[in-house]
């Protein structure tokens, strides 16, 4: 078992003993959404450390997400729910990187995607090739791809 999935296992029995059910209930569907990752295809295999890490990661968005959708129409308590759930699953990954440091890594991407010959609105797909490898973990798609296109356009 790796080592993140095994922390989940042992933070999941920490807080059955302690009667945590928001945390017990948050854990037990993470480590049910890992196990489902490892028995899609056609052979069951052991995710490492950074694909228990995206599943972690895809699961918090989940909540962050279903946070906005209650919200919105007005289920303010489930909404408060979804959000600790985020929260506790945050706790798993890696620190998030501000809007500055994403800019200045995104800068420094542009700048080697144009050296290279891509410009302009085009030279999306090159920028994100650059960044991505060096912000894995660390901010979300949606972010990265909303810096690289404001700096194209500027």
């Amino acid at each position: 078992m790796t080592t993140l999935k095994a922390k989940l296992q042992d933070d999941l029995n920490a807080a059955i003993k302690e009667r945590d059910e928001l945390r017990s209930s948050t854990l037990r569907l993470t480590i049910a959404a890992i196990t489902k990752e490892e028995v899609a295809g056609k052979t069951k295999r052991e995710l490492s450390d950074d694909e228990v890490q995206k599943v972690i990661a895809k699961e918090a968005k989940k909540r962050r997400e279903a946070a906005d959708a209650f919200a919105q129409g007005g289920r303010t308590e489930q909404a408060e729910r979804e959000r600790a759930e985020g929260e506790i699953l945050d706790a798993y990954l890696p620190k998030q990187l501000t809007d500055e440091e994403l800019e200045g890594i995104v800068a420094a991407a542009v700048e080697e995607a144009r050296a290279a010959g891509a410009e302009g609105p085009r030279a999306m797909g090159a920028v994100m090739k650059i960044v991505n490898p060096k912000v894995a973990g660390q901010a979300e798609g949606g972010r990265v791809a909303a810096a690289v296109k404001k700096l194209l356009a500027g």
